[in-house]
């Protein structure tokens, strides 16, 4: 069973975390915290968070795909990259990581921000259906889907580097591809931790309910608001997830 009370923070967490995901990253940094206050363990909030993820990719693609934003055979070919490193970040994931990860991850955040202030060539946006995976973004994506399936926090903001400054997408189109890819290889992490007992599934799903309202938004957001809207939003989201990482506040 559930509280209202709880129904309630786990929603609303879920909402903000949901538009926050899709246009940036960093929304487990809110529902992590929320559900181990509501009383979960750490191997069960992490579990239990990933139903709320998977629910809300599905909603983003639905919702760019709406939008007539897809482009489902590159994102397939990059999320089957990710699957190796996400089954193995699964089965290691009975701790979130320790704090000296964290203090590595929040100087990743920095460096994102740099490379997205880094203007790029005249020629990125062209030709979207010609991009090529290089053996960088191969080795890139084996990583992503490691830490994926390990942790999750933060996993779509590298993501969004890689998509941004080794493969050239403008940020919509990196949203596109992200929520496809979060969503491929957030299933076999999540049979895992279903397969291991560590979901919650009334938790999880109150949760999911509060993400895919907030993703389904957002991905309309990040189509119409244009790459300037989703730079700044991605900037804030970054600062403030380095800061939390740093133990700033």
């Amino acid at each position: 069973m559930i509280t209202f009370h709880a129904a309630l923070i786990l929603f609303a967490v879920g909402l903000v975390a949901g538009f926050i995901n899709i246009n940036a990253g960093g929304g487990s940094t809110l529902t992590l915290p929320a559900l181990i206050f509501l009383g979960l363990n750490s191997s069960l909030a992490n579990g239990t968070n990933r139903v709320g993820v998977f629910l809300q990719t599905i909603t983003g693609v639905y919702s760019f795909k709406k939008q007539d934003y897809h482009q489902f055979d590159m994102s397939l070919k990059l999320s089957l990259l990710t699957l190796p490193g996400a089954i193995a970040g699964a089965l290691l994931s009975l701790r979130i990581g320790n704090e000296a990860f964290h203090k590595i991850l929040g100087v990743v955040m920095i460096g994102i921000i740099i490379s997205m202030l880094i203007p790029k060539s005249k020629f990125v946006n062209v030709d979207i259906n010609n991009k090529k995976i290089t053996p960088a973004v191969f080795i890139a994506m084996l990583f992503i889907g490691f830490y994926g399936g390990f942790i999750q926090v933060g996993v779509g903001f590298l993501l969004m580097a890689v998509l941004n400054y080794l493969m050239k997408f403008n940020l919509v189109h990196v949203n596109m591809h992200k929520v496809f890819i979060v969503a491929i290889y957030t299933i076999p992490a999540l049979l895992i931790f279903i397969f291991k007992g560590d979901v919650n599934w009334v938790y999880g799903l109150t949760l999911a309910s509060g993400n895919s309202l907030g993703a389904y938004w957002a991905a309309k957001f990040s189509v119409r608001g244009g790459e300037k809207w989703i730079k700044i939003f991605l900037i804030v989201a970054v600062l403030i997830m380095s800061a939390k990482l740093f133990d700033i506040y």
